[in-house]
Order: C-alpha cells, then sequence, then structure tokens
C-alpha cells in the first residue's frame, strides 16, 4: 500500500490544502455559532433521514469492528474499543438504525501496568479489538481477544449487565464463534490461511485434536470472520485488505469443509477517497505523512462485517469503512441472494451498496435518534455516556462531586499529552464538528497544562500552561513543533476544536468571554494513524510536566455542535423546478427530442424549458423528474445504457422513479429503482445519459453525482402564468 502514496513534505502538505480549497475561517465564532444552532437545531449526526430512509454511515463516528445479533424482535451491536475505558459498548434497535446505548461490557479493562499507563508504559492501539456477539440458552456473550492477555468471554443474562469476565486458556485473534444445532461450539480466526477449532462446552478451551485448516492461504479468504449456519449450510464472512478492502464470503455444507469462497461487497466507497496515512508511528514527530492518488479508495470500501435477517424476512449486512481522520465507520446494507450466495447490494448492481436507501422491514418503526449524549455540563451524578477515558483512569483524582456542575481533574505527572493519565475522551464526529468546553485554571500549579486536544498521533492541543515564568495559554502542535504562547492572567477560558473530516484538517481556538473566539496556530493536518488504528478524539485534560502531582482545572461545560447533522444536506426540493448540472464537466441535463442529454451550459438549451425539471414525491426519499418541456417522465429503458434515458408521457412505475441519494456537501446520485444503478453522464463525450453508473467515484468526477438548483421564484410564476 504505501507504494500507492506519496511522501509528503511540510511545504507539500500546504500546497494540497491550499489545492483543496481550505479558507481560513474568517467568519466570528460568535456569528458561527448562532448560524449553527439555527441550522441544525443542536440535532446530532442520526442516519435515519425521517422520510422512511436512512443515510450512511449509521454513526458519522468511529465504530469500527461491529457484530450484530437478532434476539426474536431485537437487535444489539457491539465494536471494538481498543484501550479506551469504559469499552464494548452495548447498542440496542429495533429497526437496525436508530441505536440506543444500554450498557458497556466491560467498565475497566485493568490487565496490566500499560493498561494504567505506568512506568512509562501505555497501550495504544492494544486492548479490546474485533468483538465476537452472540446469544445461546438466555445467554448474551461477546467473545474478544485481549492483545498480550488472551481471548476474553463477556457474558450476561440481560444485555443492560451486569457483565461476566472470563479469560480463556485459548488466545484466538479476531474470533467468531458459531453455537452448531449438534451442540457443538467452533471457533473461527485467522488471515488469508483460515482456521477452525472446536470450543470445550464451558468455552474456557479448545478441544485437543479439533484445530484444523479449513481455507489454505491463497484461496482468497481474508480476515474478520463472522461465521452463520443458514438452511443447513455454514456461511462465513471476511475481509481482504490488500491492495484494496473487499469482502467475501466462505460456504460449505459442513462446518470443516471444503468452502467455496465468492466476493460479496467489493468497491463501495461512498464517494471517499484514502488521503492521509500515517504509517511508521514511531519515527517522528514529525512523522512520514502519506498522500494518497486523488481517487484511490485503498482501505475506505465497506469491509469485514456480517448478515441477519429481520423479521420479514429481508437480510440486511453491516460492515465498517476506514474512513480517513474521523476513523472507521459502521454501515448498512440490503443483502440479495443470488444461487445460494449473498450480496451486499441490490438486483443488477451488486457488491454496491446504496448510501441512502429503504429502512430495513423490522416490523418496528423508531424515532431518529443516536446513541450517545455529547453535550456535557457535568451537573449529573455520571459522565454522559459518550465519554471514554484515555487508559484506565486513577478513579481518585477525577471528581463530578468536590465541586458541584464541574469536572475536576486533578494533575498526574506526564512528559507529555500522549501520556497524560486521566484524559477523558470523546469520538470526533463528521462530517464536520466543533468542541467547546470552558474551564476554570485558577488552581492550577507550577508544571500543569490543562486544556482541550485532538488526541491522534501527531496530535494536537490549546490549553493553560502554568509555570515559574507566569501563565500562559499556549497551541501545541506535535507534527510541526509548534509552541505559540501568549501570557495571560485571565483564569476562565473557553477552548474551542474545530474539525473537517471531508479535509481532514482542524483549528484550534479561544475565547475569554465565551463568545468571541481567536483561532490560533492555523490548519492541524489530520492523518489517518496505524498505531491505534483510531481516528481523532476531542480530548481533556490536565497533566503535569514537573514529575509530581499538582493541581486541578475545574471543567464547566462541554459542547459538541455539528453543522452538518443530516443524511440530506439540503431537502428534497419537491414540487419545485430545478436544473440539474453534471459534476464530471459542467453540463446540463436537458430533454433533448425526448430524450436525455447533457449540453453546453452555454447552448440554448441549457437556459429554457428543455433543462427545467419538477421534482415529484414517490415517498420514501423516492423521487420522479417531469419534464417542464413536455409534462414527461424521465424515464430507464432496456439495458439502461446510452439512448435508454428518455421521456415518456406517462409515469412507468418504477423506471420513472430515482432514490434521492445526496452524497453530504449538497451532491447528489439519482439511483434507478428500474436497475438500481445511477444516472449518468459520459464526461466530455458530448452523448446521450444512460443509467449504468455502480457507483461515485471519490473525486464526484466519474460522472455519476451532480449538483443541482431550485429555480427563481420569478422562474417559476412565470411559468404558472405563462409568461415565459
Amino acid at each position: 500500500m504505501r507504494q500507492t502514496g506519496e511522501r509528503l513534505s511540510a511545504g507539500q502538505l500546504f500546497m494540497f490544502l491550499f489545492m483543496i480549497g481550505i479558507s481560513v475561517h474568517a467568519v466570528s465564532f460568535a456569528q458561527d455559532r448562532e448560524r449553527m444552532v439555527a441550522d441544525s437545531s443542536q440535532c446530532t449526526w442520526t442516519a435515519d433521514n425521517g422520510n422512511g430512509t436512512f443515510t450512511n454511515p449509521l454513526f458519522y463516528e468511529e465504530f469500527s469492528d461491529p457484530d450484530l445479533i437478532r434476539v426474536g424482535d431485537d437487535y444489539y451491536m457491539t465494536g471494538t474499543t481498543m484501550h479506551t475505558m469504559p469499552g464494548l459498548p452495548v447498542l440496542h434497535s429495533r429497526d437496525l438504525v436508530n441505536w440506543e446505548l444500554l450498557s458497556y461490557a466491560v467498565r475497566r479493562l485493568d490487565v496490566g501496568p500499560e493498561i494504567r499507563m505506568e512506568n512509562g508504559r501505555d497501550f495504544y492501539g492494544q486492548g479490546i479489538w474485533a468483538p465476537c456477539f452472540r446469544y445461546h440458552n438466555d445467554t448474551f456473550y461477546i467473545f474478544s481477544n485481549v492483545n498480550r492477555y488472551g481471548t476474553q468471554i463477556f457474558s450476561a443474562a440481560d444485555p443492560k449487565g451486569p457483565w461476566k469476565q472470563r479469560t480463556m486458556n485459548a488466545r484466538l485473534h479476531d474470533v467468531t464463534v458459531l453455537f452448531d444445532d449438534d451442540g457443538k461450539v467452533y471457533a473461527v480466526w485467522g488471515y488469508n490461511e483460515v482456521r477452525m477449532v472446536q470450543m470445550t462446552e464451558d468455552l474456557m478451551d479448545v478441544v485437543p485434536g479439533t484445530e484444523r485448516v479449513i481455507i489454505e492461504g491463497g484461496s482468497g479468504a481474508g480476515e474478520g470472520s463472522h461465521i452463520y449456519k443458514i438452511d443447513g449450510k455454514v456461511y462465513i464472512t471476511n475481509t481482504n485488505y490488500d491492495p484494496v478492502c473487499y469482502q467475501v464470503c466462505l460456504r460449505a455444507d459442513h462446518p470443516y469443509g471444503p468452502y467455496e469462497v465468492n466476493v460479496m461487497s467489493a468497491e463501495e466507497n461512498f464517494g471517499v477517497a484514502q488521503r492521509l496515512r500515517v504509517f511508521n508511528t514511531h519515527d517522528g514527530p514529525p512523522f512520514e505523512i502519506v498522500r494518497f492518488p486523488e481517487n484511490y479508495v485503498g482501505c475506505i470500501p465497506m469491509h469485514q462485517g456480517g448478515i441477519v435477517q429481520v423479521q420479514s424476512g429481508e437480510w440486511w449486512g453491516w460492515s465498517m469503512l476506514d474512513h480517513n481522520s474521523v476513523g472507521r465507520v459502521t454501515a448498512l446494507s440490503p443483502v440479495t441472494w443470488v444461487e445460494g450466495w449473498p450480496y451486499f447490494g441490490l438486483p443488477s448492481n451488486l457488491t454496491r451498496s446504496p448510501r441512502t436507501w429503504v429502512k430495513p422491514n423490522t416490523g418496528f418503526t423508531s424515532e431518529p435518534v443516536a446513541p450517545f449524549e455529547r453535550d456535557d455540563d457535568f451537573s449529573g451524578p455520571e459522565l454522559k455516556n459518550a465519554w471514554q477515558w484515555n487508559h484506565v483512569p486513577v478513579d481518585t483524582k477525577w471528581s463530578l462531586k468536590e465541586r458541584p456542575g464541574y469536572l475536576r481533574l486533578h494533575s498526574l505527572p506526564a512528559e507529555t499529552f500522549w501520556h497524560a493519565k486521566n484524559s477523558l475522551t470523546q469520538r470526533g464526529i463528521g462530517p464536520e464538528s466543533y468542541a467547546i468546553t470552558e474551564l476554570d485554571v485558577s488552581n492550577l500549579k507550577d508544571g500543569d497544562i490543562a486544556g482541550l486536544a485532538l488526541l491522534n498521533l501527531p496530535y494536537a492541543w490549546i490549553g493553560i500552561v502554568k509555570n515559574g515564568e507566569g501563565q500562559f495559554l499556549q497551541f501545541y502542535d506535535q507534527q510541526e513543533q509548534e509552541r505559540i504562547r501568549i501570557e495571560t492572567g485571565e483564569n476562565r477560558v473557553w477552548l474551542r476544536a474545530h474539525c473537517n473530516f471531508d479535509t481532514d484538517t482542524g483549528i484550534l481556538g479561544y475565547s475569554f468571554d465565551g463568545e468571541n473566539f481567536r483561532e490560533i496556530g492555523g490548519e492541524i493536518i489530520l492523518p489517518y494513524q496505524l498505531r491505534t488504528f483510531q481516528g481523532v478524539r476531542y480530548a481533556i485534560f490536565n497533566f503535569n510536566t514537573a514529575g509530581k502531582e499538582g493541581g486541578y482545572a475545574d471543567f464547566n461545560s462541554f459542547e459538541v455542535l455539528e453543522p452538518r447533522c443530516k443524511g440530506l444536506t439540503r431537502p428534497i426540493p419537491y414540487n419545485e423546478m430545478i436544473t440539474i448540472k453534471s459534476l464530471a464537466d459542467n453540463s446540463v441535463l436537458v430533454n433533448w427530442r425526448n430524450f436525455l442529454r447533457p449540453v453546453d451550459p452555454g447552448s440554448r438549451f441549457a437556459g429554457g424549458d428543455a433543462a427545467r425539471f419538477r421534482i415529484l414525491d414517490r415517498g420514501n426519499g423516492l423521487i420522479a423528474l417531469q419534464s417542464v418541456a413536455t409534462g414527461g417522465y424521465v424515464t430507464v429503458k432496456g439495458n439502461a445504457g446510452l439512448a435508454e434515458v428518455r421521456m415518456e408521457a406517462e409515469d412507468q412505475g418504477d423506471a420513472s422513479t430515482f432514490q434521492w441519494q445526496d452524497l453530504l456537501n449538497g451532491d447528489i446520485m439519482l439511483m434507478s429503482l428500474y436497475n438500481h444503478r445511477y444516472l449518468f453522464v459520459d464526461p466530455h463525450a458530448g452523448s446521450l445519459c444512460s443509467a449504468d453508473a455502480r457507483g461515485a467515484r471519490p473525486d464526484h468526477k466519474g460522472g455519476a453525482c451532480f449538483t443541482w438548483n431550485v429555480l427563481s421564484e420569478n422562474v417559476r410564476k412565470e411559468k404558472l402564468t405563462g409568461t415565459d
């Protein structure tokens, strides 16, 4: 993978950011915050669009290595949490789209000194990996390998807990478990060469002599397996990541095989490219940051997931995407069975998943909701459920009771922020978010540093430093080794972090009145790094660089604002007249002799009725495009190729219906219900439109992505009065 990328110097990084159009924020934060609140109504990302559809990802934040089960009418999911505590979130849903957090299966993974950051050691990149969620004989199980400390089994009679933890005598990395209908229990693990073993009845060990290789190396299998027994056959889903991520399915008549291998999901990247990576996390700072070509998808495509059947008989799949600096996100896909094989995607477009689609028919309707509470005024008896400690905390050195309404963090010795104990974190949330915290630093002591950080590698932070020279507000960027200090006597300060996960950049700022913020330090590069395999996290901290315990910092509040918290960036313009323009070549779609044709913006067709289409509501986010020029409907015919998208006088049902898919930045794709492929303009070819594109290219210029504009009120009035 490294050979596909290009190493970036600091100057090249600057030019890269300049070229992709990152602008300096000029609007005061007070105005920007007012706009955001008005636009988003303080909402947080929910996949449910409220119109019968959902938009991926399920959570626009790190939720990696997901595993999911159905128990009756209920669905439960968990995922990797590595060294963060509490770990192994247990989520519940009735519709597979809206989830609530029930519990954490592990409150403290206190396995050794590394997880407590003792003796200069740390547990970054270790801990809870790739859990397997199962239900058997009225008991819920989560199996997860803890690197260096063996495979752990967490069990509970109720998913709300309490959860019991045991350590197996065997070590099975990225394990999946099958409780077979004959009473035997099997475990599967491995990469490339896949292995199976029978487990003992108490699940604590493996049965001697039962381990076998069920898939030889080089057969196309990968890692991160999920095993199922369906209609008498054994199915195993797993993932290959080299040279790009894709998901396969293994099928056999018996647990030990022989197995066939079939690709079930490939190339679905939702129009996102793999951008910045740090591979060598031990040589730096500065770290070697690799930038990949604009349309290289790498580890972005959907991978490492499984399947489930819902009450209506539908099948659905889930998997993750390595979504750059926000981390690994979870996506949901309809599953289509063909000749006994499950495929992610819809008929005629197998292995590709829609970003927006109709919600699963589970028989239950849930209100749009997010599982995690981000804002915290620290007035409750407990922290809000989005918080996780960076490693196991020292419980006697933080408190919500010592000063009611505040989180108090007592400083503990650490050389740098990276090894600071009791740093409290939340996952960054995309596609864009602001985190703001207010703190009182009047009780800091010499050597203390308290503030707000972007926890990553490289990391950056802004905070208050107190030492023998005085008290300073300080910005620090680990990659650039840049420090900016401003002397201050203020003891009350507001700190702000802004992350744009479309561009992998952040900005830090501060205020002494809570209204007027000043940015400091410029753009911060946020690569995805392979030390912890986690996305960027917001972190509040207090540590002491003088090698001793210091004073304390009181955090009064923590607030997260999300300018783009909805899967529909702009509402679907039902009953409006719009124009549609291709992002590939700037051509305008027009009705030309009852064919759909792209023309140059300067064409005489581009400025009249031929370029105007009315958007008709067909329910569940589905639309029809009606030509203003003729009243005909844009309809897909035949094989959906050249000259097979035309106007029909009458609505032709699915052939005249499209799923509106927002790419979360105003761009759209239009998926035909006729063949589940996308409206397409062959860039710069000057030909007619087709409807045979399989998905979006990362730069959105492959021919399947469009922009749209509602016609002005004057134009609409002219059409109504006939004065055009």
